[in-house]
């Protein structure tokens, strides 16, 4: 009896520790940044790689010391998904990036 105790304590020991790495990597990490963004590049989009395909718009992306542009880029559709994009936004502690991210439609 002892040893099943010890077994099943093991087991959900392990589950939440999973559990844990699991959703450390879901979550999302604010940084603020104190200097606006630079303008947005005008990006010349390749031609569709195939049919329906969503173009996601490049965007300037804080390193920790500096903006670098993260290049536009084409991916397959998610049926029943409209892709809303990344923004930079402005609040009091200072400027932070909003991600993008596939919407479901209503309907």
């Amino acid at each position: 009896m002892k040893a099943m105790k010890k077994q099943l304590l093991l087991g959900l020991i392990l589950l939440a520790l999973g559990t844990g790495v699991f959703l450390q990597g879901c979550a999302y990490h604010v940084v603020y940044v104190r200097k606006a963004p630079p303008p947005a590049r005008v990006e010349v989009r390749p031609p569709k790689p195939f049919p329906n395909a969503v173009w996601i718009a490049g965007h300037w992306h804080w390193n920790g010391v500096t903006f670098v542009w993260i290049s536009g880029r084409w991916v397959k559709p998610r049926p029943g998904y409209v892709w809303v994009p990344g923004h930079w936004m402005r609040t009091h502690h200072g400027w932070r990036w909003v991600p993008g991210r596939w919407k479901r439609v209503r309907g």
